[in-house]
């Protein structure tokens, strides 16, 4: 497989990967960043899977369930047809809490003739490190490992036990199903209730996608980027994950190999900001809690990184024994990045509490708190705006005075300012102003560079960067000011290959960036939008939306020449970023259609 030809399943406590032809190629058990016990993604002989393997030419094609995280992937030969239903489960329960229990379905529907397939069951469990057992017992498969720590994984069926552990061909005459659980089972599974399942999962989200506004372009894609961010959630605390994967590459070969599977303030608080616009709030305030879960005392700094229950160790190793994606090694665990220097953190978490209090003012809990964190957010801002950090793109050398992490210790005044106004606390707001003026004078002193004519990646600097083209929607500069159409004009002509952005072209810690990030193409067709290149963006946009995978899943990175999907996956990052603009689109169409009507 030369792309990332996967579907994302999940039920907002764990995620798993399938790919086009039905293989179950990733997954963490119980929770998102638990060990692996299926990693073939990581490694094709030791990673561990679960494929399917039907008996003939059967064709291939694969889906979601209309507005749902429901996988269908449909085997067809002449009239022997039959599809795989995978997914988590997750729906309301009577004491209106969720049910979603760390495990998988895959429900087999029979649709017509006498399909024949086998399967390939093969977990292996705490990331393949030695040796998984399996064992066949009255009610289920059990699998075994004593490596890392004693685990266990039960696989329930209809079918011969037997005959799926040895690969043996099973022939379909009725519906049945696979249950991989990470807990044993009090009452034993039937198909009768695996369909029951799949039914209360697919009207969960159906209901879910039903509070979504409608929009007159690109629906469709908003939709299914809004549930893959919705599964990237963690529903017990709060916390959104980069992505699902750890160490995809994002270049093939290459070690810019990552653990994703934590929760980025800026990201979650990016990501969240999004969803709070499609309307749904309570993602937006249980994040909120999650931040304020994590900033016990007034004057604690935030570190850029989490776990998803919070935790604040995120040890980074590598597992040497798997052999990485393609052969790119090293597989990492953990993120040494949790240590890192960031101040752009605190303007993009002031900007969502912003949004949430103005969006949900006489609907958000914990107001108090809020303002406690809006004016420690203003104290460490005030101390520390004026050093050098890691930036947005955690560069692992040395510190400097990166253009956007200023930016946004801009916001976090601007923002803090006005909450101040809108909860009445006009002491604060003079000392305020002056702090936010004298941050705004330094970066246009600072990171002007006349001689590239834009604002440029740090100070001093004459590199250009992508995240500069942010200060135009977090309000820092007017879309139409010379100076930022002049920056939007030098960034296509710097970083864009073959309308695809690189992050930035300078060297880094690993030598010279080799593929596009994705979200900075999003971020350059908003830019173009924005100074009024509406038809320029457009096609940018929609050039774009078809290097998306069979699914329109789209990962960190893409490759400039084949434009195959490279790095973490899905990443939230990237379509955050496509809601964005697809809305910007649809909203415009809108404007366009009122305007023609009053005239």
């Amino acid at each position: 497989m030369d792309n990332l030809n996967y579907g994302i399943i999940g039920n907002c406590r764990s995620a798993a990967l399938i790919s086009y032809k039905g293989s179950l190629d990733w997954c963490c058990l119980p929770e998102f960043d638990s060990t692996s016990v299926f990693a073939k993604l990581l490694d094709e002989n030791k990673g561990g899977s679960f494929e399917i393997v039907p008996q003939g030419d059967y064709t291939i094609h694969q889906e979601y369930y209309k507005n749902t995280a429901v996988l269908v992937t449909r085997f067809t030969e002449g009239t022997n047809i039959f599809e795989f239903h995978d997914f988590m489960p997750r729906h309301h329960k009577m004491n209106g809490k969720y049910k979603a229990p760390p495990e998988i379905i895959r429900y087999v529907k029979y649709i017509s003739g006498n399909p024949k397939f086998a399967v390939k069951y093969d977990p292996r469990l705490e990331y393949g490190i030695g040796e998984t057992s399996h064992f066949v017992k009255k009610d289920f498969i059990a699998s075994l490992t004593h490596e890392m720590k004693y685990d266990t994984l039960f696989l329930y069926t209809s079918f011969n036990k037997n005959k799926v552990l040895q690969g043996e061909v099973l022939t379909l005459k009725e519906d049945g199903y696979f249950l991989i659980c990470y807990n044993e089972k009090i009452f034993k599974p039937t198909t009768e209730k695996m369909a029951l399942e799949l039914e209360r999962t697919r009207v969960y989200w159906l209901d879910w996608v039903d509070k979504t506004p409608t929009y007159k372009k690109f629906n469709e894609q908003i939709i299914r980027s809004a549930i893959t961010l919705k599964m990237l959630t963690y529903d017990k605390t709060g916390a959104v994950l980069a992505a699902a994967t750890t160490s995809l590459p994002e270049t093939i070969g290459e070690v810019r190999n990552w653990d994703y599977r934590f929760c980025w303030i800026r990201d979650a608080s990016m990501a969240i900001k999004v969803v709070s616009e499609l309307g749904h709030k309570n993602s937006a305030k249980r994040f909120l809690q999650f931040i304020i879960d994590l900033m016990p005392d007034k004057d604690e700094k935030l570190q850029i990184m989490y776990g998803i229950n919070k935790e604040k160790t995120l040890t980074e190793k590598s597992l040497d024994h798997l052999d990485g994606y393609k052969g790119s090694k090293p597989v990492r665990i953990g993120n040494a990045a949790y240590m890192q220097k960031q101040n752009d953190i605190y303007g993009i978490l002031m900007d969502v509490i912003y949004e949430q209090i103005l969006s949900f003012s006489n609907d958000i809990e914990n107001i108090e708190e809020l303002w406690s964190i809006t004016k420690g957010i203003v104290w460490i801002v005030n101390k520390h705006w004026q050093e050098p950090d890691k930036g947005i793109w955690e560069f692992r050398g040395e510190d400097r005075h990166f253009t956007f992490s200023k930016v946004l210790c801009w916001v976090a005044i601007d923002r803090a300012i006005k909450v101040a106004r809108m909860f009445g606390k006009t002491h604060k707001i003079e000392k305020w102003v002056s702090l936010e003026q004298e941050i705004k004078k330094d970066i246009h002193d600072k990171a002007w560079n006349s001689d590239v004519n834009a604002f440029v990646q740090s100070y001093g600097s004459r590199h250009l960067d992508a995240s500069v083209l942010l200060m135009e929607s977090y309000g820092f500069i007017h879309a139409r000011d010379p100076k930022f159409v002049s920056t939007v004009r030098a960034v296509e002509e710097g970083l864009s290959n073959d309308g695809l952005l690189y992050r930035y072209k300078n060297e880094d810690d690993f030598g010279l960036p080799s593929s596009s990030f994705t979200i900075c193409t999003f971020w350059f067709i908003n830019s173009l939008f924005r100074i009024g290149e509406e038809e320029k963006a457009l096609a940018h946009f929609e050039r774009l939306l078809s290097y998306s995978n069979h699914l329109g899943l789209f990962s960190e990175d893409i490759d400039f020449k084949t434009k195959r999907l490279l790095g973490n996956f899905p990443q939230a990052y990237s379509h955050l970023a496509l809601i964005e603009c697809a809305i910007n689109f649809s909203n415009k169409d809108r404007e366009d259609r009122i305007m023609e009507s009053i005239s």
